[in-house]
C-alpha cells in the first residue's frame, strides 16, 4: 500500500531596505525526508531604505505603496491557505521613526501582522536554512549576507558558530552615501580579527545580488574564485547604469545596487583571506519558512 506524502504550506514575507518579498512554499515529507519546494516568489523593489537612510522616515508616497503591497501579499496568502505565515521587517523599518506606525496601519488595513526584527534575529533566521549542511567539519567559513541596509557576518568553525555581528553597511545605504567610514572600517577590522585564527576559510554568500553575480559569471553550483569576482567588479564599476542593464541584462533596481554589493563581498573575502565564495541560494524568506516548519514540528513533538 502506497504511503501518501504529507504536504504543508507556509508563507513568508521579507521586508528589506531594497525590496519586499513574498515566498509561498510547499513542504513535502517523503519517507522521513523533508523537501522545500517554492510555489511562488514575488519581489517588489519598493526601496524603503532610500527614504529612511536619507530622511530618517518612510515618505507618505512610499508608505501608501507599501500598504498596497502588503494588502496584495495578504490576499495571496489567504488564497494560498498556508498552515502558518510570518512577516519580518529588517534594517529600514528598524531605523525609520515612523516604522511602527506604518506597521500598525498595515494591521488595520488588512490584518497582516509584521514584526520588526533585530540584525541578530535576522542572521539567526538565515541560519534556519540549515547552513551547517553545506559545511565541512575540517574547514572554517565566513557567512556574508548583504542587504540594502545592513550586512550580517557569521563565522563557522567545525560547523559551530564562533562569532557573529551585524553592521550598518548595505547597498541602498551605500548609494545614499550613508555608510560611515568608521562603520566600514569596523566591519573590515572585525572580520580580520575574528577570522585570523580560523584558516583556511571559505566565504558563503546570500542575498539577491550574489545570486545574480553567480548567474552572470556562469558559476551556478560551483564556487566563485575571488579573482573572478574582482574582475567582474572592476568591469561593472566603470560602466554606466544603462550599460550594466544592457550588457548584463539587469533590471534597473538591480543594476545600481549590484556594484556596492560586489564591493562588500569582495572586501570581506579579502579581509578574511577567503579564496572563493559559495552561494547556496537561500535568504531570509527561506529561513522564515524553515523556522515555521521545524518550529511547528518541534512544538508538536514536545506538546508545546
Amino acid at each position: 500500500m502506497a504511503i501518501e506524502n504529507k504536504i504543508l504550506k507556509y508563507a513568508a514575507i521579507d521586508i528589506g531596505s531594497n525590496a519586499v518579498r513574498l515566498l509561498l512554499c510547499n513542504v513535502v515529507e517523503e519517507h522521513g525526508v523533508v523537501h522545500f519546494k517554492k510555489s511562488e516568489l514575488v519581489r517588489i523593489p519598493l526601496r524603503l531604505g532610500e527614504d529612511v537612510f536619507r530622511a530618517g522616515k518612510i515618505s507618505e508616497e512610499k508608505s501608501e505603496r507599501f500598504i498596497k503591497t502588503m494588502r496584495a501579499f495578504k490576499l495571496l496568502i489567504d488564497v494560498f491557505e498556508p498552515v502558518s505565515y510570518r512577516a519580518c521587517a529588517t534594517a529600514s523599518m528598524r531605523e525609520s521613526i515612523n516604522g511602527k506606525d506604518l506597521i500598525e496601519k498595515v494591521r488595520k488595513a488588512c490584518g497582516l501582522q509584521i514584526e520588526i526584527i533585530t540584525g541578530k534575529a535576522e542572521a539567526e533566521l538565515i541560519y534556519a536554512n540549515h547552513v551547517e549542511e553545506f559545511l565541512s567539519n575540517d574547514h572554517s567559513y565566513l557567512y556574508i549576507d548583504v542587504g540594502g541596509g545592513s550586512t550580517e557576518l557569521t563565522i563557522f568553525d567545525k560547523k559551530e558558530i564562533v562569532a557573529s555581528n551585524s553592521f550598518n553597511v548595505g547597498t541602498i545605504r551605500w548609494l545614499e552615501e550613508k555608510v560611515s567610514v568608521q562603520e566600514w572600517e569596523a566591519m573590515k577590522t572585525w572580520t580580520l580579527d575574528n577570522t585570523i585564527h580560523h584558516q583556511p576559510i571559505t566565504a558563503i554568500g546570500s542575498g539577491g545580488n550574489i545570486n545574480k553575480i553567480f548567474k552572470m559569471i556562469g558559476r551556478k553550483g560551483k564556487p566563485l574564485p575571488i579573482d573572478k569576482l574582482k574582475e567582474l567588479y572592476g568591469q561593472m564599476k566603470i560602466q554606466s547604469l544603462d550599460d550594466r542593464m544592457e550588457i548584463w541584462d539587469l533590471n534597473p533596481d538591480r543594476a545600481d545596487v549590484i556594484v556596492p554589493a560586489a564591493r562588500i563581498y569582495l572586501s570581506m573575502m579579502k579581509a578574511s583571506n577567503a579564496a572563493e565564495i559559495i552561494v547556496p541560494q537561500f535568504g531570509l524568506a527561506d529561513g522564515i519558512v524553515h523556522e515555521l516548519h521545524f518550529g511547528s514540528v518541534k512544538a508538536s513533538l514536545t506538546g508545546i
